[in-house]
């Protein structure tokens, strides 16, 4: 529910600011989703009065204006909007104001007419998207009053997300009590007196179904005007409260709604025939709901009839035939009390949701309905005129829910809470909570308030008493067990994290021997000096791995020789590296690696035959960089390895530090090894990729994505990797989303010459990136593309 906190500040006001006051509410359960201010920041823009209008002598739509603001002179002042009118009451943004968006008002002339100022809409001062025409004030506005103060505009909208079980809470009433309850202070409610009727007009009212509807009052109003103005104090609080200001009938249903939490619904009087009659829909009955869709009724869905047919879907939605318009001149209002589970799901079923189900289904107080007719007549009358019958009740007492007897025991709650207060301090809560209390015999025998219906049983009342006492005030206790925390930091990635990025992809963790043929390490590595053990097992294990692509080739040919079609491993360990500097002369580096051959899947009519490549082992690293939320650091880059495949080898780099290799092994080695399929590996520095950037929360962005693409054209020996690089590097913060998605060579493009499609998606998180802002950022990243590759779009 979202409120204004100055609406709430008229009922209780303690000495607390806005964020103390979230603090307080989201700790005593009713927790806040968000603080915003009501208005866009903007300055010198006051009250005035239009003293001349008349048509601009060069433009048709333009009217030229004298504007009174208390300043000692008129101001000249063109406007445009069709309701500006000689004795309106207007708000002038003069010269020197700043409005939102940083929009600076300046002396202009248009169409050859000085212009000293502004007549602003509400769009204009960024409160609602309303741009008809410009504000008009009440009649009584002072002139020259600065407009923030006279709307009072230095407020926040707060955002609470309430569980359902507090639905006393959908109310600037029920959030005042609690409020109030938090800081030991009276809430001042406002005056609501019974309207006395001046007309006996009535319609009689039977509850056909009471269980589902236990209490329904009803009230003929006759002679009111919809078309008078819902005065500005009324629709600024429901537009704080994030609804839209409709028409005054609408408008005092709304703001009872959330002054009281009490749903209300206003019927054409002239429309309905005969009394009404509160029942069950009749099988396959139909009704037109107000937003003109016609819906075909269940027989369990309560509705509001007149002797005829079905008007409203009860606590949901009403009927459009007997819907209130600017033309209705006598209404019929009802305030009824439907229980929970006769409105639960029902608006839902039909793809509704509204702010009465929505209090329906959690429940409203079953004693407020006479208090909300009243407040709402007294409304109504203030603001359209005309004249209010006697209030109809129809009430079935033995279906109304029966006010709760609750026994909280002394020691339960102390043994729940794990700790000991005072009893007359319990007391205090529970009276200030509202309810009725006595002690006796270390029990509290506590009578709900109608209001409160989700409180039901011993629990919690210990819930009601804990919230207030405070959670901060109950001293935590730690258990008594020697807790020590782990030594890895939080940016630390584990061993076993990474391996089981690749266990998921398919991979098995394998566990090789630090000791290999001298003779196959010599083969894959011409340069890399080894160490050789003085007293080996034996000779094929006589050197100390460099690297460990032996031992995984070694596990690869040992399960091809078993008919293995599928092969997949992944090992972590340290290789050995003779260096002179080093401790005892060698260099222990912990590293990764992993190799993978035969069928890209195991046998599905789903998945075909396809064998492994090397965009697949690619990928697995890719998933593997990841892990370090910062795979845009490293890159893949062509290069030689005495092991590898020339043409299908790359060297991994972070930064400009070569981490790594990944490619196919060399087919003369294949023989050699035992392999009877490609295999391809990988071999990254465990260093690299032991830490992680650790993610920073940000806000998503309330503003839509856009996806452009582009098609290049370049040297078929630009990798592609190097173009996305370059595109991520041009500095454009909108840049969210980038993307390969085709290649193309052959026909329609010259020898030499490849395409490639790329998808840019961009989103600004301030702001709807506009059309012209778009093209200019495309137009640097071609620019870029151009000066980096020569690259071309494609025709």
């Amino acid at each position: 529910m979202k409120f204004s906190e100055q609406w709430l500040r008229e009922w209780v006001n303690p000495a607390i600011d806005s964020n103390e006051l979230s603090e307080q509410l989201s700790m005593a359960g009713l927790e806040v989703d968000g603080v915003e201010p009501v208005a866009a920041d903007f300055h010198t823009v006051v009250v005035g009065e239009v003293v001349e209008c008349g048509p601009h002598p060069d433009a048709d739509k333009l009217q030229v204006t004298k504007v009174d603001t208390n300043d000692g002179e008129l101001l000249d002042i063109v406007c445009g909007a069709p309701n500006c009118r000689q004795g309106l009451k207007v708000v002038v943004a003069k010269v020197g104001a700043v409005l939102p968006g940083d929009f600076k008002i300046k002396k202009a002339k248009l169409r050859g007419q000085p212009s000293h100022g502004m007549l602003c809409s509400f769009k204009e001062l960024g409160l609602i998207d309303d741009h008809e025409g410009i504000i008009e004030l009440p009649a009584d506005a002072p002139v020259g009053k600065d407009y923030r103060e006279y709307l009072g505009l230095d407020d926040n909208s707060i955002d609470i997300d309430l569980t359902p079980n507090r639905g006393d809470c959908l109310s600037i009433r029920g959030i005042a009590r609690e409020v109030g309850v938090l800081n030991r202070m009276d809430v001042k409610q406002p005056q609501i007196s019974a309207v006395e009727a001046s007309i006996s007009d009535q319609k009689a009212i039977t509850l056909a179904a009471p269980e589902q509807c236990p209490r329904y009052l009803g009230r003929v109003i006759k002679g009111i005007d919809v078309s008078r103005p819902t005065p500005i104090w009324m629709s600024e609080k429901l537009r704080r409260s994030g609804i839209r200001s409709i028409d005054p009938v609408v408008d005092v249903t709304n703001y009872v709604l959330l002054e009281l939490g009490h749903p209300m619904h206003a019927f054409d009087l002239d429309t309905l025939q005969g009394d009404i009659t509160v029942r069950l829909a009749a099988k396959q009955e139909k009704l037109t709901l107000l937003d003109g869709e016609e819906v075909t009724l269940d027989d369990d869905v309560l509705v509001i009839a007149d002797d005829q047919k079905a008007l409203a879907m009860a606590g949901v939605y009403g009927g459009k035939d007997s819907g209130v318009t600017l033309d209705s001149k006598n209404i019929f209002l009802e305030s009824a009390f439907f229980a929970p589970d006769a409105i639960l799901g029902k608006a839902r079923r039909y793809g509704l949701h509204t702010d009465a189900s929505h209090r329906y289904e959690r429940g409203v107080d079953p004693q407020l309905q006479r208090t909300a007719m009243e407040r709402a007549t007294e409304l109504l009358l203030a603001i359209c005129g005309g004249e209010a019958g006697p209030i109809t009740e129809a009430v079935s007492e033995q279906h109304l829910p029966a006010r709760a007897s609750v026994t909280l025991r002394s020691s339960r709650l102390a043994k729940v809470l794990g700790v000991q207060i005072a009893d007359n301090e319990v007391t205090e809560i529970l009276q200030r909570l509202g309810l009725e209390v006595s002690f006796a015999n270390g029990a509290w025998q506590v009578q709900v308030p109608s209001y409160r219906f989700d409180i039901a049983i011993e629990e919690d009342l210990i819930e009601e008493v804990a919230r207030v006492y405070g959670y901060n005030a109950i001293q935590a206790v730690a258990p008594a067990a020697q807790l020590r925390m782990t030594d890895r930091k939080e940016a630390q990635i584990s061993r076993h994290t990474l391996v089981n990025a690749l266990v998921e992809r398919g991979y098995q963790e394998a566990i090789t021997y630090s000791f290999v043929d001298p003779k196959h390490q010599a083969m894959l590595f011409n340069e890399a000096a080894a160490l050789t053990l003085p007293h080996p097992i034996s000779i094929e294990m006589s050197s100390m791995r460099v690297s460990l692509w032996p031992g995984l080739a070694g596990a690869v040919a040992h399960n091809q020789k078993r008919q293995q079609a599928v092969l997949a491993f992944v090992e972590t360990g340290l290789r050995f590296i003779p260096d002179e500097k080093a401790e005892n002369g060698v260099r222990q580096e912990p590293v990764l690696g992993g190799i993978r051959a035969g069928k890209a899947h195991v046998e599905h009519w789903s998945e075909g035959d396809r064998a492994i490549d090397f965009y697949d082992v690619k990928g697995d690293v890719e998933a593997l960089l990841e892990k370090t939320g910062e795979a845009h650091l490293f890159r893949f880059v062509a290069d030689q390895h005495d092991a590898l495949h020339p043409g299908q080898s790359a060297a991994i780099y972070k930064g400009e530090r070569k981490v790594g290799f990944i490619g196919a092994l060399h087919p003369q080695h294949e023989k050699a090894l035992g392999l009877n399929q490609r295999a391809f590996v990988f071999e990254i520095e465990l260093d690299a990729i032991a830490v992680r950037r650790i993610p920073v929360a940000q806000p998503i962005s309330r503003y839509p994505s856009i996806r452009r693409d582009l098609a290049l054209v370049l040297d078929e020996s630009i990798a592609a990797g190097e173009v996305l690089a370059e595109l991520e590097n041009v500095g454009v913060k909108q840049l969210v989303g980038l993307n390969l998605f085709d290649v193309y060579q052959g026909e329609n493009l010259p020898a030499g010459k490849r395409s490639l499609a790329l998808s840019i998606t961009l989103q600004d998180t301030d702001k709807t990136l506009e059309e012209a802002e778009v093209n200019e950022l495309m137009d640097r990243f071609v620019s870029k593309l151009k000066d980096e590759f020569n690259a071309t779009l494609r025709d």
